[in-house]
């Protein structure tokens, strides 16, 4: 769920006299099944320790990687999932990991509510950041999926010698792998190119009709922005949120850009929480509550807050946990829910 602020008629000075009111939107239903279905022909369990793709692929299969291509010899049947949301795009194309990382702590299979039901038996968790190597050499995988974590050296090596690994994409590090290449990465190294093909173009389209249907997106900024315990932030070009807004054709706050280094995220000094202001303004409370974004008199001020153009998720919303994912169950889920919530607040 999220918040959003609404404004009813407003005074001559522009700014609605019901500012600071939000308004709750209802629990999201989950739609991103339908992906799935769309793209899989069986639940791709085996019912056994062994997990097992729905139908085979040509062998060996070779993948590129920051570190090197990396050679499948034959068909994974024991795959560990490590990077975020690399467990729920082998489910998209029907495989099921024997153990995987939950990176939000959703807590059951360590999915989000996109990818709820779709394994057949649990997975043993594994560690996110730090995972426990010695658990994951007792899996006795044939395949470590970790296409979307820090792109480290040393965490590859490690892996690399318990089982083949597909680590990140060239700058993929610090979680900058979109859902797109961790989309084609996954599916190659299981053997299934045709099929994660098919799902990337379908949401693709998906992202496309969503454009099309609202050109006023087009051009205008955007700022994807948090709040934690140490105050707020931005997302840069290249992360997963603002990919999913550039895709709706929205372009990223310039100023945030040129803050960025080499990681995914900058820090805002609450002297520069101005510097936020954007045709569009997004935010998620991280470990807070969102009335500390909502309700600080800096954030207040924003012109895109006072004019009712702005969007603050509920705290541990499922939509903000999909928009932190950005695989491609999540990235559906989320065009379903929040494109419509956009539209209303850029009117």
């Amino acid at each position: 769920m999220f918040n959003r602020s609404t404004f009813p008629a407003r005074s001559a000075s522009g700014v609605s006299p019901s500012h600071g009111r939000r308004l709750v939107v209802g629990a999201l239903a989950v739609t991103a099944s339908l992906v799935i279905a769309g793209c899989s022909s069986g639940s791709g369990g085996t019912g056994g320790d062994d997990t097992g793709a729905v139908a085979k692929g040509n062998f060996p299969a070779k993948v590129a990687t920051k570190f090197g291509e990396v050679t499948v010899e034959k068909q994974p049947k024991r795959v560990v999932a490590l990077g975020w949301g690399d467990a729920e795009t082998a489910l998209a194309l029907g495989v099921e990991p024997i153990g995987a990382s939950d990176w939000l702590a959703f807590g059951g299979d360590g999915v989000g509510p996109w990818a709820k039901g779709t394994y057949t038996k649990s997975p043993t968790k594994i560690g996110t950041m730090e995972p426990a190597y010695e658990k994951i050499a007792a899996l006795q995988p044939d395949l470590i999926l970790d296409t979307k974590s820090s792109g480290d050296q040393k965490r590859y090596d490690t892996l690399s010698k318990i089982a083949p690994t597909v680590g990140v994409p060239k700058g993929g590090d610090q979680y900058l792998t979109d859902w797109q290449d961790q989309t084609e990465m996954v599916a190659d190294a299981l053997g299934l190119h045709d099929k994660g093909q098919q799902l990337i173009a379908r949401t693709k389209a998906k992202f496309a009709a969503a454009a099309k249907a609202h050109p006023e997106f087009r051009g205008r900024t955007v700022t994807s922005g948090s709040r934690t315990s140490e105050g707020f932030g931005a997302y840069v070009q290249g992360s997963g949120r603002v990919d999913f807004l550039q895709r709706l054709g929205f372009k990223n706050n310039p100023w945030v850009d040129k803050q960025g280094g080499s990681s995914f995220f900058v820090n805002v000094s609450h002297e520069n929480v101005n510097k936020l202001d954007a045709d569009l303004v997004v935010m998620e409370p991280i470990g807070v509550a969102a009335s500390d974004i909502s309700g600080d008199p800096l954030f207040k001020k924003l012109p895109a807050v006072r004019g009712g153009h702005d969007v603050v998720f509920d705290t541990d919303s499922a939509l903000a946990k999909a928009f932190a994912t950005d695989s491609v169950l999540s990235v559906n889920y989320a065009l379903d829910k929040v494109v419509p919530e956009f539209a209303e607040v850029m009117k």
